[in-house]
């Protein structure tokens, strides 16, 4: 090979390195965008993460604890959402953001209508605007929990007040936008700031603290779920749309051990290996606060039928939630060392 031709092939491999180096330089930037309402919240945390360390462009919005690693918004200011729907240009929306407090929702109506419906049914809008899929997130509260497993098409018959509004929040985004989706799940649980976040974490004191009796609830059934799960749906959900249009209408997830509040406690002492003799089950339904569903269990065929969902044994994410709030080091340091 003359010298010639030698350096005419060292420059197209150049040229070849040079184009490389492009292309990874704008992998950096996925040109998948999402948006996530309530990132700052406990699921949102999860949606984001997820999303963000699976190749998409990720911006969270929040409100009192956003800054500074997530968008400032108010949900019930209508321009500002405006704004950053308009800037970002999002392809999807997880709309996380809501009051999801039974007892609190009865006692603030009003505040509660316009942040669970009217936000919503603005964000559908403006999803539309911007030709993005919405992914709303509600609740298996939307049933009685008479006569479970409860199918997407089953009549809803909310029982309380936070159960009504995430109703009308569903048939405000579906009537504002025909492409959108509502995901429906029940009591979550996962990695907490503080363990009043979720209604399964926040039972682990009680367990500890085993030298004092305490009363479980031995009457709801319940489902408890990983916020890492429903996160990896919202993105396979959104990864399906991408490729498929006709994904969108109602659809449950959800976990699929059944279990009482005393039962998930007695399972938490189980993981941690503490005594569990001081919980008492309490088998009478529930006298004070909001109403409850007996059992609202959601049927999830229609998403498992699409190929799409996960689940996380319960010790397994219990155990992997709760270890940093363990009281006794000793413990600790045996197990995960």
């Amino acid at each position: 090979m003359d010298n010639w031709s030698r350096l005419n092939n060292q420059s197209i491999f150049l040229m070849h390195l040079v184009q490389l180096n492009m292309n990874c330089e704008d992998a950096n930037i996925p040109n998948r965008r999402v948006l996530i309402t309530g990132a700052t919240g406990l699921l949102g945390r999860a949606v984001y993460k997820e999303f963000n360390e699976n190749d998409w462009h990720s911006v969270g919005c929040g409100y009192s604890r956003a800054r500074p690693k997530f968008e400032r918004v108010n949900l019930l200011d209508s321009v500002g959402v405006h704004n950053i729907i308009q800037d970002f240009q999002p392809h999807v929306i997880v709309h996380c953001a809501a009051e999801r407090r039974p007892d609190v929702v009865e006692t603030q109506a009003d505040a509660v209508s316009q942040l669970n419906v009217t936000a919503s049914g603005n964000l559908a809008k403006e999803a539309a605007g911007v030709g993005a899929f919405l992914i709303y997130i509600s609740t298996d509260y939307v049933f009685d929990g008479t006569n479970p497993p409860y199918k997407e098409s089953d009549a809803p018959n909310p029982l309380n007040l936070y159960g009504k509004t995430k109703l009308e929040g569903e048939k405000a985004v579906l009537e504002n936008n025909e492409g959108a989706a509502v995901l429906r799940i029940p009591i979550l649980y996962g990695e907490v700031e503080k363990l009043e976040e979720s209604a399964v974490t926040v039972m682990f004191d009680k367990v500890q603290f085993s030298n004092k009796s305490a009363n479980m609830d031995h009457w709801q059934q319940r489902f408890p779920t990983n916020i890492k799960d429903v996160a990896s749906v919202c993105r396979q959900l959104s990864e399906k749309r991408m490729l498929d249009p006709s994904i969108k209408g109602t659809f449950h997830w959800s976990g699929n051990e059944q279990m009482t509040k005393y039962e998930m406690a007695c399972a938490i002492a189980d993981a941690f290996n503490l005594p569990s003799s001081h919980l008492r089950p309490i088998t009478d339904s529930p006298v004070v606060g909001a109403l409850r569903p007996r059992n609202a269990q959601l049927d999830c065929s229609k998403l498992e039928m699409l190929g799409i969902g996960q689940r996380t044994p319960f010790r397994v994410g219990i155990r992997e939630s709760l270890w940093p709030f363990l009281v006794d080091k000793k413990w600790r340091q045996t197990v995960f060392h």
